[in-house]
Formats: C-alpha cells, sequence, structure tokens
C-alpha cells in the first residue's frame, strides 16, 4: 500500500519531468529506427513544410500551426476531430466547412464522422457560448447508439453507449476523473465551456483504455483555433417548473493570437457560473412478503426447528390459494407490501469553471500547449421522505378480506388501523473541486517524423456534510392502493378520527401530531490526484501500402483516498432530549405543497427537518442529541489506494488504391500492465489495517479497414478488445452497517465492495455503411456485436450481522458487487441527416435528423444455492443486460432562416433491467418501463453580433416508472421531473 505521507508529492517539478522525458524519450524512439530509415530523415525545411497529419487518437495531440488556419471566420468556429488541429481535408484531417448554425453543426459532426477511421459520432456547438442543451448529457441524447437516464436533480446525468455505462471519459484526450472515481461526471463539465463532444464507438491503440462502452472526448476551445480575437458573452435564465425558480448561466470568452519577435502566441480564457435549482418527486410502493391469509400475520422466515420456510429473493406464486409448508402444516398466503410513500426532492446546485490556453509557435517545426481547468460543484439540498407501514392491522369494516388483483394473491388495497408512520430528511451539502494541468509539446524532428509529449496533473477533492432529522408520528387510520391508476402510481390517504374535536388526523403539517426521533450525522472526505506522462512518435514511412507508423507510451500514476463517518442517536432515548416540535421549532418546515403535481392521490404535503436550518446549525444539532463533536472517522469506510499504470502501443496505417476503390485502415495492439496497492480496514478482533497487492498486464489489439468504392461511400469493418476496471470504492471490502431505526423496521442497510471483482473484457466487432449524398446529407447503418465478460451488477441479499456492537448486530440487506458472468450485446443502428435543397424558398431552411438502434442483450448470471450466501454459486441464467433497452431513437426536426434557427427534438427507449433485489417474495429483476423526452431550441439573431435564444426540455411532463418483473402486480416507483424553460442573449465580437 502506498504511504499517505507520499501522495501526491511530484520529486520534481514538472518542467524537469517534462524535460527529462522527452529528450528520453526522442532519444529512445530514434534509436529504435532501422538504418534506411534513419537515412531517410533529412533537416526540416521550413519553406516545403508540410501538413501534419491529423489523428483520431483520444492523447492528446496540439495545435495547427498558424498557417493551416483557415481564413474564414465561421469555420474556425468549427471544432474538429479530437486533436483539434483545422487541417486540409484527406487522411484522418477535417474538410473545411464554412456553414453556420444548426445545420453547419450537423454538417461539421458529419464529416467528422467521414473523416474519422474509427466509427465515431460527434455533437458540434452551434456557436461559442452556445451548446445544444442544457448540459452535455441532454446532447448526447440524440448520438445513435446513446441512451440517456437518471434525470434527477433537474437535469440528465447518466450516459450509455449501446446499453453500457462503464464509459471513459476524456477532456481534449485526457482522463480525468473526480475523487475516487475512474472518471468525471459528464454534467459536472458545463457546456459553455465545450466545442465538441466525439463519442468512438471502437477504439485505436493510441486511445487510453478503460471503458468497454466506449469512450467520450469533450473538446474545449483554443486561442489557435480563431483566426485572431475573439469575444463571447451569454447569460441565460433557467426556469424549472416544478420548483417554481428561475436561475442564471453566465459565461464569457476571450481569446486572442499574436505574432512577435519570439514566434506566435495565443492566450484563451473562459469562464463560467451556473446556479440551478431543482425539484424532483417519487412516490414508491415497498417489496412484498408472504402474509397468513387468515390471521393477517406475516409467513416467519424460518420453522421452528431453525430450517427456512422462505428463501428470500425467490419469486413466490401469486396464484390464488397458494400455500407454503410452515412447521409442516400447508398455509395459504397473500403476497402484501409491507411499506409505501414519497420522496420530494429540492435544493439547489452550483457551478463554478474555467479554463485558460496559452499556445506557443516559436516556428514552423515546433509547437507548445499549456492548459488549465478548474470544475467547482457547490450543493445543498434536501430528500425528504413520508414512509407508511402498510401491513399493519386493518380496521373495523375491512377486517375480513384483503383485496386482491383480479386472479391473484397479491393484495392491491389495504385498510390501516392507527399506523405508524415516520418523516425523514436527509440535508446534503456536497463540494467539489477539480483542477487539471497539461504542459506539452510537438516537434517535427524530421520530414517524415513527428514526436509529441505532455506532462499532466490533476488534484481533486470531494467533501460531504449529511444532517438527517426524523420526525415520528401515529395516524389514525389510512387507505392504500398500491396501483391506484393502473399504471404504476400508488395511492395513500389519511383519515381523520370524528372523535377527535379540533385535530385532524388527516393533516400532516400539523406540528403537534409529530415528535422529534432520530437524528442522522455523517461526514466523508475523498480526495484523488494523477501525475501523467505520454510520449507519441508519427513516423511517415510510405513503403508499399503502408503510409505511416505510429507509437507511443504512457505511465499514470493515480493515487485515491476516502473516509468517512457517522453517528446517530433518538431523543427518545436521550435524557433531557425534548421530542416535541415546539420545543424547538426551527428545526422543522413544510415541504413545497402540491406533492406529484397532482398526478397522484396523496398528501399534499408534510413536515420535515429543515434542511437548511440543519446545514446551517450543526453544532446545535449534535449538543441536543448529546455528541461532543464531528463523528469519528468509521473505520469499515476507508480505503487508500495507489495504482500505477504502464502503456505502451503501436500502430500502422495504410492505404491501397486499386480498380475497383479505395482501401485504408490502421491496425495495432496496446499493452497496459496495471499495478495496484489497496489499503482497507479489516475487523478481527479489533480493526486492523490490510493491504491488497494486485497486477495485471492486458494486451489490446485492434484493426480496422475502410473501403471506398466511390467518393461518397464509406464501408468499414472494425475489431477490437477492450477492457473496464472496477471502481476504487467497488473493491474496497469493508461493510458499512445502517440499521434499523424505525418504529416497525425488522431490517437495516448494508453496503460492501468485492476485492475478487475482475475487470470487464469486450471482444468487439462493427461492420458498418455510409452514404454521404450531400454536404450535410447522409444515411448510414451499423451492425455490431460485443462479447463481454464479467458484467458488474449490484447483488441485494439478506444477512444477519452478530459481531458487532448491541446497536450495529441485527438483520439487513446487504448490497455488493459481482461479477455476472458472459454476455453479449449485438445490435444495428440506423440513422440519417437530411437537409433537402430542392425545396420552395420558404422551406429550403428544414432538415430532419433521425436514428434508431436496436439491441439484443443477454446476460449469464449467477445462481446462488444459498439465498444469504452470495459465494455458493450453483449454476447460471440467462437474463438481460442492466441498463440496456432492446431499442432506442431519436427524431430530430429542424428549420434555420430569416436569422431564426429551431429544433425540436424527441428521444425515447424501451424498458430496460435496472438490477436485482433479493430481499423478498416478488420477482427480483427490477425494471424501468423506458424513458422519453422532447427538447425545443430556437435562436434569432438580431444582429451580428447578439442573439437571442429560447430553450424548453421535457415539453410532454414525463412520469418515468420502475417495477418488479411485472408492472401492474409490482409496480415500484414513479418519478416526475422538472420541465425547463430558459431564455438567454448572446454577444460576441
Amino acid at each position: 500500500m502506498s504511504c499517505p505521507g507520499h501522495h501526491g508529492r511530484p520529486g520534481a517539478s514538472s518542467a524537469q519531468v517534462k524535460s527529462v522525458a522527452t529528450a528520453s524519450a526522442a532519444a529512445l524512439l530514434l534509436s529504435l529506427l532501422p538504418r534506411h530509415a534513419l537515412a531517410q530523415l533529412e533537416a526540416p525545411t521550413p519553406q516545403a513544410q508540410p501538413a501534419p497529419a491529423a489523428t483520431p487518437a483520444a492523447e492528446p495531440s496540439l495545435e495547427a500551426d498558424s498557417q493551416a488556419q483557415p481564413s474564414d471566420e465561421s469555420a474556425t468556429e468549427a471544432p474538429v476531430e479530437a486533436a483539434q488541429q483545422i487541417l486540409p481535408a484527406g487522411d484522418d484531417g477535417i474538410a473545411e466547412v464554412v456553414v453556420t448554425g444548426i445545420r453547419g453543426s450537423l454538417g461539421r459532426a458529419m464529416d467528422i464522422k467521414r473523416d474519422n477511421k474509427q466509427l465515431v459520432d460527434a455533437i458540434v456547438a452551434v456557436d461559442i457560448g452556445k451548446f445544444p442543451d442544457n448540459n452535455t448529457v441532454e446532447a448526447l441524447q440524440r448520438v445513435t447508439g446513446i441512451q440517456v437516464g437518471g434525470r434527477d436533480s433537474g437535469e440528465a446525468n447518466n450516459v450509455t453507449i449501446r446499453g453500457l455505462n462503464d464509459i471513459s471519459t476524456t477532456l481534449n484526450g485526457r482522463q480525468v476523473f473526480t475523487a475516487t472515481d475512474r472518471s468525471i461526471a459528464l454534467a459536472d463539465i458545463p457546456a459553455s465551456l465545450l466545442g465538441g463532444v466525439n463519442v468512438y464507438k471502437t477504439r485505436s491503440p493510441d486511445m487510453i483504455e478503460g471503458g468497454v462502452a466506449g469512450q467520450i472526448d469533450v473538446r474545449t476551445q483554443r486561442p489557435f483555433d480563431f483566426d485572431g480575437s475573439k469575444l463571447v458573452l451569454s447569460a441565460r435564465g433557467i426556469h424549472s417548473e416544478e420548483g417554481d425558480t428561475t436561475d442564471p448561466t453566465v459565461s464569457a470568452l476571450l481569446s486572442n493570437r499574436w505574432n512577435t519577435g519570439i514566434g506566435e502566441i495565443g492566450a484563451l480564457v473562459n469562464v463560467s457560473y451556473q446556479r440551478l435549482r431543482f425539484r424532483d418527486q417519487t412516490t414508491w410502493a415497498g417489496s412484498l412478503d408472504p402474509y397468513d391469509a387468515a390471521t393477517g400475520d406475516r409467513v416467519p422466515e424460518f420453522n421452528a426447528d431453525g430450517t427456512r420456510i422462505i428463501n428470500r429473493g425467490t419469486a413466490l406464486s401469486n396464484a390464488p390459494g397458494s400455500t407454503i409448508d410452515v412447521d409442516g402444516t400447508p398455509t395459504e398466503y397473500l403476497l402484501l407490501r409491507d411499506a409505501m410513500g414519497g420522496f420530494d426532492k429540492y435544493g439547489e446546485r452550483e457551478r463554478p469553471a474555467g479554463n485558460i490556453a496559452l499556445q506557443w509557435a516559436p516556428n514552423e517545426t515546433s509547437k507548445y500547449l499549456f492548459e488549465a481547468f478548474y470544475f467547482g460543484l457547490r450543493g445543498k439540498d434536501a430528500t425528504s421522505q413520508l414512509f407508511a407501514f402498510t401491513n399493519g392491522p386493518r380496521y373495523a369494516g375491512h377486517t375480513d378480506d384483503f383485496e386482491t388483483y383480479d386472479g391473484t394473491n397479491v393484495v392491491s388495497r389495504n385498510y390501516l388501523d392507527a399506523p405508524n408512520i415516520y418523516t425523514n430528511v436527509n440535508a446534503s451539502k456536497p463540494k467539489t473541486d477539480n483542477f487539471m494541468y497539461a504542459l506539452g509539446g510537438e516537434w517535427q524532428l524530421a520530414d517524415a517524423f513527428t514526436l509529441k509529449s505532455e506532462a499532466i496533473y490533476q488534484t481533486t477533492k470531494y467533501t460531504q456534510l449529511s444532517q438527517g432529522q426524523n420526525l415520528d408520528g401515529t395516524r389514525y387510520r389510512a387507505d392504500v392502493a398500491f396501483n391506484a391508476d393502473g399504471k404504476g402510481t400508488p395511492s395513500l390517504e389519511f383519515l381523520d378520527d370524528p372523535a377527535t374535536d379540533g385535530i385532524d388526523e388527516s393533516d400532516l403539517s400539523d406540528p403537534n401530531q409529530w415528535r422529534y426521533t432520530w437524528y442522522y450525522d455523517s461526514i466523508t472526505k475523498n480526495k484523488g490526484d494523477a501525475w501523467t506522462w505520454t510520449a507519441d512518435g508519427d513516423w511517415r514511412v510510405d513503403y508499399g501500402v503502408l503510409e505511416k507508423i505510429r507509437f507511443g507510451v504512457r505511465y499514470d500514476r493515480h493515487d485515491a483516498k476516502s473516509r468517512s463517518g457517522n453517528q446517530q442517536a433518538n431523543c427518545e432515548a436521550i435524557a433531557g432530549c425534548d421530542t416535541s416540535l415546539a420545543s424547538n421549532p426551527d428545526r422543522y418546515e413544510t415541504t413545497p405543497g402540491n406533492f406529484f403535481s397532482g398526478e397522484a392521490s396523496y398528501p399534499s404535503q408534510w413536515l420535515t427537518g429543515d434542511y437548511r436550518y440543519l446545514l446551517a446549525n450543526v453544532a446545535a444539532s449534535r449538543a441536543m442529541y448529546g455528541f461532543a463533536g464531528a463523528p469519528a472517522f468509521d473505520p469499515a469506510n476507508y480505503f487508500d489506494i495507489r495504482e500505477n499504470t504502464y502503456a505502451g502501443y503501436v500502430m500502422g496505417d495504410f492505404d491501397l488504391q486499386t480498380g475497383i476503390g479505395g482501401f485504408d485502415g490502421q491496425a495495432g495492439v496496446r499493452v497496459i500492465r496495471a499495478e495496484s496497492d489497496l489499503g482497507y480496514n479489516t475487523l478481527q478482533e479489533d480493526w486492523e489495517t490490510s493491504e491488497l497487492t494486485t497486477s495485471r498486464t492486458d494486451a489490446l489489439p485492434s484493426a480496422v479497414i475502410r473501403y471506398k468504392p466511390r467518393p461518397d461511400v464509406i464501408a468499414r469493418l472494425a475489431y477490437g478488445k477492450t477492457i473496464g476496471r472496477p471502481s476504487f470504492a467497488q473493491l474496497n471490502p469493508a461493510m458499512v452497517l445502517n440499521p434499523a431505526t424505525s418504529t416497525g423496521a425488522t431490517f437495516g442497510y448494508a453496503a460492501s465492495g468485492n476485492p475478487d471483482l475482475d475487470p470487464v473484457e469486450a471482444q468487439t466487432l462493427d461492420l458498418s455503411l455510409e452514404w454521404y449524398f450531400s454536404k450535410s446529407s447522409s444515411i448510414f447503418g451499423t451492425l455490431f456485436w460485443r462479447d463481454v465478460d464479467g458484467f458488474i451488477t449490484n447483488v441485494n441479499r439478506s444477512i444477519q450481522v452478530s459481531d458487532r456492537t448491541p446497536e450495529l448486530n441485527g438483520n439487513y440487506v446487504l448490497t455488493t458487487p459481482e461479477n455476472a458472468g458472459k454476455g453479449k450485446l449485438n445490435g444495428a443502428e440506423l440513422g440519417f441527416q437530411w437537409f433537402p435543397d430542392r425545396l420552395p424558398n420558404v422551406l429550403k431552411g428544414f432538415g430532419v435528423q433521425a436514428n434508431y438502434t436496436w439491441i439484443d442483450s443477454e446476460s449469464r448470471d449467477p445462481v446462488y444455492g444459498n439465498p444469504d450466501d452470495t459465494t455458493e454459486v450453483t449454476g447460471t441464467r440467462n437474463s438481460r443486460v442492466a441498463g440496456v433497452s432492446d431499442w432506442a431513437y431519436s427524431v430530430t426536426l429542424a428549420y434555420e432562416r430569416y436569422g431564426v434557427s429551431s429544433r425540436l427534438s424527441w428521444v425515447d427507449r424501451g424498458k430496460f433491467l435496472t438490477g436485482y433485489n433479493y430481499c423478498c417474495s416478488m420477482p427480483s429483476e427490477t425494471y424501468s418501463s423506458g424513458e422519453a423526452s422532447m427538447d425545443l431550441q430556437l435562436a434569432y439573431d438580431i444582429n451580428p453580433n447578439f442573439t437571442v435564444t429560447f430553450d424548453a426540455t421535457n415539453l410532454t411532463n414525463e412520469i418515468y416508472r420502475t417495477y418488479y418483473g411485472d408492472s401492474r402486480l409490482f409496480n415500484q416507483d414513479s418519478q416526475l421531473y422538472s420541465r425547463t424553460f430558459a431564455l438567454g442573449l448572446r454577444y460576441r465580437l
């Protein structure tokens, strides 16, 4: 294990590291060249300088020299491929495009797809300072093969490529991460900083390993991208409908370049600030267990002799009259849910961000680049839960029979007498600071040989303070329907007791009917940093069909450390702690109201802890509950890891022209050696520090061939092998326990990592055909095959803990990551983009973009012989791959004419498996019913300098639903996310 005191210690300045590494690499690479090749290397001639070829590599390439810049300003605003070079068409370069606006951006993205040897899709900013959507994730949902989810907290935040979420994220070709993660959330990179995003579905050897699904490379602007000076100012106000709030997003970009006595120099500064307040609402119905049909009592889990009655995680029959043996007696049972409730989540998030870029071209044979980035997050939010137990005694008039769904033994409605309920607020205050610095150079050492090298340092910290407050109470009666509308939305109604004058038991905002109970206090501190050095050589050999050889090395040292702690107490068990709300009226508030926008028969609002007070008065809360200070760090919540990665690659580009068309492509291999030292704590007699050292070497071959029967038609065949490593937190074996605290709860929740997780491996094959039938129009189709070994999925199982303190011992549902086995993802993609030119004058600006993805997925998941022990695997079963929809499509209608730019988009995806829940007696598979969204963008150019914009998301106000196997009988969640409307103004000079 690496020593904490040595984390981040460079040992030498970055300039020293860079210069020594570059000189060493140059000498090494030149020494490896054969004699006849060395004889061909001549001193470069400035008067006849050839344009360097661009590369689709994700490793960062530097800017083109100033002579390669097109003079047209609109063309200079077109971000090109990941290398960010503006080059002549041909090879992997991007053809110069001078159209602007929506059509221009789609045309530029089409050029990136066409001119890259790999299979890549792109989105490009319509204009500087105006990315097409509120954030990068929302823009990506219209890319073929991309599926988007996780629309909570006011924005989309999860991305999958062809159904897989194991994606490598890079920033200008550099690997970027947050704290203890291996990647950064795309939503954390403000859209106003972007020039474009490339989605690589196949990989070349020079691309950084990781991510079996593919790689998403985020590209920012640089000063040499522009012909001269550039100033862009942008401001938007974003209105969230559910929260009824309006918040600002502002950005500024300033760039210029100068010819000086020491060469050409460019400087760029780009800053952004975003504030977003949000509100999400969820109704939920709990898990199901068998209850004695005659008595209404829960069927016990064990017989009197200790043998098991119920195998948790195994679905029981839902046929009417079904029985189960209890101590040898067949007992008829009903399947009843234990609880239901709702989540009202609201809060605010601020994202400051910025980057600077300095470029220097002292002559025509060398270039230098320095870039620095900062991404920050400041948040305050509350998740307020209303929780009602639904398995208690029934009230008079409803004591004889349960209501069930027709033809089943599944209870559809229940009538509760004196139900126990509580509300809980989880108030959190996350803070993230990400910094990245990069210094590199590119040198043309001869006409046929170019060397690039770069040193990168990044450091990131994440902290979070969480405060929780429970309010408990008992109500008179409650009526619950578990699927009231037949679509998955339950209903919950509390009744008033007519015998109590002056008290309305149906009113959940009355403080006299609540009491203070549990308080939760937790802190988290995560830190990560990395030193990276790269060197890449490009040798043009022009030997037969072989055009060039590329090779390179990469070293990365990544450190990550995580610590957290928590404490909790019940006011009812503390001497001197007053449970009445009147004793401390500042600690509670009423939720915003109009819960679920009237789409469900639910209480409109309820009392809950005041999250602003809790976050601002932490010391007072701790004193009230008898704590002397902050919680100590929990030994179980600790890990410290250092991972050293050594990588090298070699690849060749080839080109062959024949009478039936041209063939070109590239082939090579990347070899990676990863060595890690993981430090964590294990519980023996006491907590002891343990170490786990692992190492692994992988060879990742890849090849792609393109066939061009004519200039506007391209066929591609690509093969590759990829790997995806588990996250650092997934490897930590220490178990974190959150015991049951509420009245009536029979189990708590636990989580742990799994040090035996293997990397996910995938063999990939892609076959595509593309026709570019006009400058901004194309049609394409792709067939793809993915054989994947070792899908990682979360598994829930029941455990009993007896070796901790009395407060922690008990029953838990434990969540752990497991390798699910081998699987496949095979499918097809179809897409087209069309801007017809032969239309009547007023219609000439119309265009359409559409794509469809079909996926056949299968995973061979383990079957466990003992439901309480996931080490005993007795076989496998075939199931869907989690997160993969069978189909997804998007359609975009665009119009651009007379200064107006508009786009209306619809995206939709089918149902998909979200995971497994082995806790209870309903089907263990959990599904999402699918996701859809309609978005609108409008812009009008007032004059060449000013543009006014209007954007709207989630116009159809979709409700997203999840369920256990059967959406009618075993519905789970219904989620309502906000529509947003934004009005903005942009100025550029």
